[in-house]
């Protein structure tokens, strides 16, 4: 991986996986569902060589860290805690942030709950949405498109797990990471994953089968439950 060194912290309660490169201010990378650290691999090298410190952690539920079973040690305060606590830990007083996808929601937070901590935002996919004490996320998804719609189907623990290990995590991940359509994920119980998501025939040219291999190795390990506790602890 281009000289990446890794290592794991104790911060927040949890043993957290950090991969990192480089030397001078440091550019926190967070990734999204259903990733790891090895999202942000390219982006790691090149700040390295731009003179930044680029440090990309397993969220917890994640590769390498800690994954709690419980969805209830997900919430914003539970991630956001470990975030900054993985800050002080790194030792800076001031960090870049990055994020995407869950770790763009849990940037925002994180801004909002520390903003001392941070020293620039930048986030991809995931704007920031105020929370609103009057709807709960989930009921709002479930009234909007109903039952079948992905944060839905990814409520009732052990079912979409079931789901993905009968296609396999390999064909999964392949699925999930190539999904181009820009409308909102649906997948009917009646038809499942393997329907409901398309699969291109070749792979695109910024993902190999050598990557696709990568986090599936990481996800046989670990499982997909701590992930899916993000979604499950949505309301909460």
């Amino acid at each position: 991986m281009e000289g990446i060194s890794h290592r794991t912290l104790l911060v927040n309660g949890v043993n957290i996986h950090v991969a990192e490169k480089g030397e001078g201010p440091v550019v926190l990378l967070l990734h999204g569902f259903p990733e790891l650290w090895f999202s942000w691999r390219h982006q790691i090298v090149s700040l390295a060589a731009r003179g930044y410190r680029a440090v990309a952690p397993d969220l917890r539920g994640f590769g390498d860290s800690d994954a709690p079973h419980f969805s209830s040690v997900y919430t914003t305060f539970h991630v956001v805690g470990d975030l900054v606590a993985l800050i002080q830990a790194l030792g800076p007083d001031q960090v870049f942030v990055v994020g995407h996808d869950w770790g763009a929601y849990m940037a925002w937070w994180l801004c909002i709950l520390r903003p001392d901590m941070v020293k620039a935002l930048v986030n991809l996919s995931v704007a920031y949405a105020p929370r609103n004490p009057g709807r709960r996320p989930v009921d709002a998804c479930r009234t909007i498109f109903g039952d079948d719609h992905y944060i839905c189907r990814f409520q009732e623990h052990g079912a979409i797990e079931a789901e993905i290990a009968q296609i396999g995590t390999t064909w999964f991940m392949k699925k999930f990471l190539t999904y181009r359509k820009p409308a909102t994920i649906i997948i009917p119980k009646d038809k499942g994953l393997e329907v409901s998501l398309e699969t291109p025939v070749t792979l695109p040219l910024w993902l190999s089968e050598e990557d696709i291999n990568y986090f599936a190795s990481k996800f046989e390990k670990s499982g997909f439950t701590g992930g899916l506790n993000y979604y499950r602890c949505l309301n909460l």
